[in-house]
């Protein structure tokens, strides 16, 4: 049976910790990466003498998941968020693909059920999630050139892991709004690089497409309130992520004194 790592990186996660540790100590390894939590994230983790803890300045997420990558010691990985739990039968699901790797599968997506709060999220653009969540470091790496949504390069075939990771990813409104704004700070920064500008259509009339997406295109007017709630805070990212970068195209416009 192949080993496995499980990585997480961190930062003010403490609220999760404990049942985190509990939920994948299944693993072989267990990593955690922290970003300078001063919520008593790392303190904790010194507690867990099955844990292995590294703190790393925050650059962006495929940097950050990067430097995970290097510290693992098992050619399979488990990459999970702090909010997030793996669910029994998605458990033995990648215990089963452990017993018998493929040849010739170097990374499994998996599915997410996500809630806000304590409550489902079934629609709002959320049931189509998906993402690589189990694979081989031999054979991935995270393309550095995306600071927001970062994407997996892999060498080999990729198929998809039946059942879901349990994503308990939004807390409440303001939870959700502060990491959209993380996003947006983030999303900015990379137009930024690319020399993009703001226009009317950008600041103004994506913004509403977003909400519109969401909540009509997408399903969210089913999710009821939860539903408009996250419509309007996607709309929100992309209104922030514009100001941003007119912040910042502003300051490199300005001339030196």
């Amino acid at each position: 049976m192949s080993k496995l790592t499980a990585l997480v990186i961190t930062y003010n996660e403490y609220i999760h910790i404990d049942s985190l540790i509990k939920n994948i100590d299944f693993a072989d390894e267990i990593i955690f990466v922290d970003s300078f939590s001063y919520d008593g994230t790392f303190e904790k983790l010194q507690n867990y003498d099955n844990v292995t803890t590294y703190q790393h300045h925050f650059k962006n997420f495929p940097d950050q998941k990067n430097f995970a990558l290097q510290k693992v010691s098992n050619d399979w990985v488990l990459f999970i968020d702090a909010d997030e739990r793996v669910p029994p039968k998605l458990k033995q699901e990648i215990l089963d693909v452990l017993k018998k790797p493929s040849k010739d599968i170097s990374a499994y997506y998996c599915k997410f059920q996500y809630f806000f709060g304590n409550k489902p999220i079934k629609f709002s653009g959320f049931q189509t999630a998906k993402s690589f969540r189990l694979f081989k470091t031999s054979k991935c790496r995270y393309d550095d050139s995306r600071p927001v949504h970062e994407r997996l390069i892999v060498d080999g075939n990729t198929t998809t892991l039946q059942h879901k990771i349990l994503h308990y990813s939004f807390r409440d409104y303001e939870h959700y709004k502060s990491k959209m704004a993380q996003y947006a700070v983030l999303k900015a920064k990379e137009l930024h690089k690319k020399g993009e500008t703001v226009s009317f259509f950008k600041s103004k009339v994506k913004p509403l497409y977003r909400f519109f997406n969401h909540y009509i295109m997408r399903l969210g007017i089913l999710d009821g309130k939860v539903g408009y709630d996250i419509s309007k805070l996607n709309a929100f990212e992309v209104n922030h992520r514009y100001k941003e970068l007119q912040r910042l195209n502003s300051l490199s416009a300005a001339p030196e004194k």
